[in-house]
């Protein structure tokens, strides 16, 4: 099986999974107009009570802080985020469940008035998902009757938050590791319930990783699924005469030879070229890796430490010479650095005795509580690692476990609001904006700049004044070799507009907006804040606003 980038992966036989295409469009039953907090219903219900059902709003959903102590952040979840807006509809179980969870005294037409709602009138507008985002930038943008906005933004934010946060931190995985280097994610069992360890396999994948341990994963989101054998299967055997089955069918002729016994020999002879003695090996060891052979001729790859090298580079022998090729193997403990060296060493001996040259190709897979400074320090030591498996640190994003996306109104009735606060980071940025991304000569993003919508867009080679929202003095022209509209209509008139991207888009998408960006924005100590900026028109539009709406305090 291949990667995306053409590098070949550790295929572990049965367990490459074949691709499908059958269940795209999957959704996860538990999404749904429910599925939010409390007040989002008391608030509509109060809205509609004060007669404002056709008040228009307009939401922005943003975040103001990139995570994991970096400089941008993948958007991801939006194709959950229009699935959800297609369904959007309160069924009679959910109107009954809300008679008798709502205070009492609601009024019979209001729950007729739910019974009907959808979200035909609403227009989303996002960026690409995918893309590179940065904080203060809507990621979406919610425009529509004020009942239906408010009521969806609870289930949006929880749709985008993790989602975003996941294939952010798995995109920080692959830059640390290299393109060259497999990443698998196995974090599964150590997931935040069975709804996070689907969600994270899935935004796993768009980050940048090549394949997962979870089967559901794969059946739902045609994602390669990988995995090999746990500790269990080699303490289940306590020595050979265990083995049911010790032969094994040549490949193209057929002929039948003991696996075993084949094994045996060619252990007594790496012994003495390694010169480690058969007594450090274990027969039990033995007995499993021969019967995992047996099972997956084409696919064996095994679970390994030091004193099982002996033991797997015999069975990988002894398949070859019923004309199989091992994998490789797996190591889950110890010194990371020091024992993939060592089985590298390992193999290009017998590659070299043998006359084999795939042996010194073996892939190498580490598994043990893998985190990005575990890679940056393995990177150090000159590992020779193929491929990792990430678990719990990728799955739970233990570095930050939440990316803090807000939804936020801007506008009602063609009237700007702004949130004020003493905390500047708080104040949010009022009026319906358009953003684009302006891009220097050589290609890279340089700023993102933020507009309201009735004003002329900027163009290539032409002198825009960018400002900080809120510091006076930082403000710069920028003159753009390309100009980016970020913004695309997703949903209108009740109905997806976009052709949504595969899984496979959407993840080369992410890759090719990274490299947009310069480098010194991506490295992982101190990376260079990347510039938001609003046009001098927003500048003047939100500073004076802000005047209108602050309190003038008096003095006694």
């Amino acid at each position: 099986m291949m990667s995306s980038n053409g590098d070949k992966l550790p295929e572990d036989g049965a367990f490459a999974a074949s691709k499908n295409s059958w269940n795209r469009y999957y959704q996860n039953s538990v999404v749904q107009p429910l599925l939010t907090d409390l007040y989002q219903i008391t608030m509509a219900y109060a809205y509609w009570k004060s007669g404002k059902m056709d008040d228009h709003a307009v939401f922005d959903l943003f975040f103001r802080t990139n995570p994991f102590q970096g400089e941008f952040t993948i958007f991801a979840g939006l194709e959950e985020c229009l699935k959800f807006m297609e369904n959007f509809h309160y069924s009679e179980t959910d109107i009954e469940y809300l008679k008798h969870a709502l205070p009492q005294g609601i009024e019979e037409e209001f729950f007729e008035y739910l019974s009907e709602l959808t979200a035909k009138d609403v227009t989303l507008y996002a960026i690409a998902e995918g893309s590179v985002a940065f904080p203060r930038i809507p990621l979406i943008k919610v425009a529509g009757p004020l009942i239906i906005v408010q009521l969806l933004e609870t289930t949006l934010l929880t749709l985008v938050n993790y989602a975003s946060l996941m294939a952010t931190n798995a995109a920080r995985y692959r830059m640390v590791a290299g393109r060259h280097i497999n990443l698998l994610e196995f974090g599964l069992r150590r997931a935040q319930g069975p709804d996070g360890g689907l969600s994270a396999s899935k935004y796993c994948y768009i980050g940048g990783f090549d394949g997962t341990s979870n089967v559901l994963a794969g059946k739902l989101f045609n994602i390669p699924v990988k995995g090999t054998h746990a500790h269990a299967y080699i303490t289940s055997f306590t020595g050979t005469k265990e083995l049911k089955t010790r032969v094994l069918g040549h490949k193209e002729s057929g002929d039948k030879r003991d696996l075993l016994e084949l094994a045996i020999n060619h252990r007594i002879e790496l012994s003495k070229i390694l010169d480690i003695s058969t007594e450090e090996s274990s027969e039990g060891e033995l007995a499993a890796m021969v019967s995992f052979a047996i099972a997956f001729p084409d696919g064996f790859m095994a679970l390994v430490d030091t004193s099982g090298l002996l033991n797997f580079c015999a069975v990988a022998l002894a398949l070859n010479d019923q004309d199989y090729r091992a994998v490789g193997i797996r190591i889950d403990s110890g010194d990371l650095a020091y024992l993939s060296c060592l089985a590298r060493e390992t193999f290009e001996r017998i590659s070299e005795c043998f006359k084999l040259p795939w042996f010194s190709r073996l892939t190498i897979v580490a598994s043990n509580d893998i985190n990005e400074e575990t890679i940056l320090s393995l990177n150090e030591q000159g590992h020779k690692i193929d491929c990792f498996g990430i678990g719990t640190h990728l799955v739970t994003c233990q570095r930050q476990p939440a990316l803090g996306c807000v939804y936020k109104m801007v506008e009602i009735n063609s009237q700007p609001r702004i949130k004020l606060s003493q905390d500047v980071a708080k104040v949010t940025m009022p009026g319906n904006k358009n953003v684009f991304r302006l891009y220097g000569a050589d290609g890279h993003a340089l700023i993102d700049l933020l507009q309201r919508v009735d004003e002329s867009p900027p163009e290539v080679g032409q002198k825009v004044l960018c400002r900080h929202p809120f510091q006076e003095s930082k403000r710069a022209y920028v003159s753009p070799a390309r100009v980016e509209v970020l913004y695309q209509i997703y949903w209108a008139d009740g109905r997806v507009t976009q052709a949504m991207p595969s899984l496979e888009e959407v993840r080369e998408r992410v890759q090719d907006s990274l490299r947009t960006l310069r480098q010194d924005h991506k490295r992982t100590l101190n990376p260079t804040p990347y510039k938001v900026a609003v046009s001098d028109n927003l500048y003047n539009f939100i500073h004076d606003l802000w005047l209108q709406n602050a309190p003038i305090g008096e003095l006694s």
